[in-house]
């Protein structure tokens, strides 16, 4: 590690960064889950079943969540500054939803709880739309930028009283948002799919997953059309100025051909097959095809918004204000330092791998109905 220069260590840990934000949106098939609740379920037993499986895994979600978060904060630490020290605002209601979503699970089957059980599947709900929504936003910001300013002393102002929020205003950025919101849903019915087993949910969550794909594609049109043609916020490897350039995008997405194209291209393909084996073929499997491809896709988003000389978070207001690995990342010490911790990753994934191989182990059905033990 020690051998490695500063521009390949802040290229390695853009990737790791990227690999945990890929798992993070794979895991958010739990928050795809909840906002399937209101809308799958016919009574009260299938409502159980859908958040007892889903609260077994939603913790691994937001572990990973502030993991990412962590590892951005670490490794990029101007970028965390800047931005959460300015979007404030849009951070601050994602981790309300997060805060909503930790009480609902802890509190929904509380006997006598004050606000009572219904409230808390709304809560669930609002975690499971609105707070992949805004992280949609936020995310779409690395290519349409923000409003902000550095000083010489990387001091940030924000230029809009909205804080963040007015990203939600720019019709990418939404369009973003809404196909997470509707890939989350897939990938929630997918998971439902493989973890119940209880006939009238497995032929609902099918199609479930089925319509959500088809929900989504519009807004994943839009985006690929916008990321092809859009003015791209590229840097002179030379001097660092920070310029538009008409086409950045796509020339990224062609520089880039295997962790570029190829992983946009295969994850897409492996979200459609896994849709394509629960609908069509009865497959209870979906799920593993369509995590991979989420991961792929998401591999493919990051690769884009930071390699080959691109400002990974712009400024609208002061392009030079723009962040790259380069101005954005800790010191060539810190960076190798947390290299050799980042080792231990494997072992970490090792582990979640065990657990989460004995949380399934047996799958819900109608038995766990009558025992009386629900957790959640």
């Amino acid at each position: 590690m020690g051998n490695l220069d500063l521009a390949q260590l802040q290229q390695l840990w853009w990737l790791l960064v990227s690999v945990v934000g890929a798992l993070f949106i794979f895991l958010t098939f739990v928050q795809g889950g909840q906002g399937l609740l209101l809308t799958l379920t016919r009574d009260e037993d299938e409502k159980t079943l859908i958040i007892n499986s889903l609260g077994k895994k939603w913790e691994l979600t937001f572990t990973t969540l502030v993991l990412f978060g962590g590892a951005f904060f670490a490794a990029f630490p101007l970028f965390y500054a800047t931005s959460f020290g300015g979007a404030y605002w849009v951070w601050m209601l994602i981790l309300f939803t997060f805060v909503l979503q930790a009480v609902s699970y802890e509190y929904r089957r509380k006997p006598s709880n004050l606000l009572g059980a219904r409230v808390y599947e709304y809560f669930l709900f609002i975690n499971g739309t609105v707070g992949i929504l805004l992280i949609g936003i936020a995310v779409g910001t690395f290519f349409t930028g923000s409003n902000f300013s550095l000083n010489a002393y990387n001091s940030v102002t924000w230029h809009n009283p909205g804080r963040g929020v007015e990203a939600a205003f720019s019709l990418f950025n939404l369009s973003f948002g809404l196909f997470l919101v509707f890939l989350a849903r897939v990938l929630g019915a997918l998971y439902l799919n493989n973890n119940i087993d209880y006939p009238p949910l497995v032929a609902k969550t099918s199609a479930a997953a089925f319509k959500n794909l088809l929900y989504a594609l519009p807004f994943l049109l839009y985006v690929l059309v916008r990321l092809l043609f859009m003015q791209g916020y590229a840097v002179d490897p030379q001097s660092g100025t920070v310029f538009l350039q008409r086409g950045k995008y796509l020339a990224n997405l062609l520089a880039l051909p295997v962790n570029g194209l190829g992983f946009l291209l295969i994850g897409l393909v492996l979200v459609v097959l896994g849709v394509a084996l629960t609908y069509f073929k009865g497959s209870r499997k979906g799920i593993w095809p369509a995590g991979l491809g989420t991961v792929l896709v998401v591999l493919a988003v990051f690769a884009i918004a930071g390699y080959n000389n691109t400002a990974f978070y712009p400024s609208r207001v002061d392009l030079q204000s723009s962040l790259t690995l380069a101005t954005a990342s800790s010191s060539h010490y810190t960076l190798t330092a947390m290299s050799y911790i980042a080792l231990a990753i494997p072992v970490v994934l090792a582990y979640v791998a065990y657990v989460w191989r004995l949380l399934d182990a047996r799958k819900l059905g109608a038995a766990d109905l009558t025992t009386g033990d629900e957790k959640y």
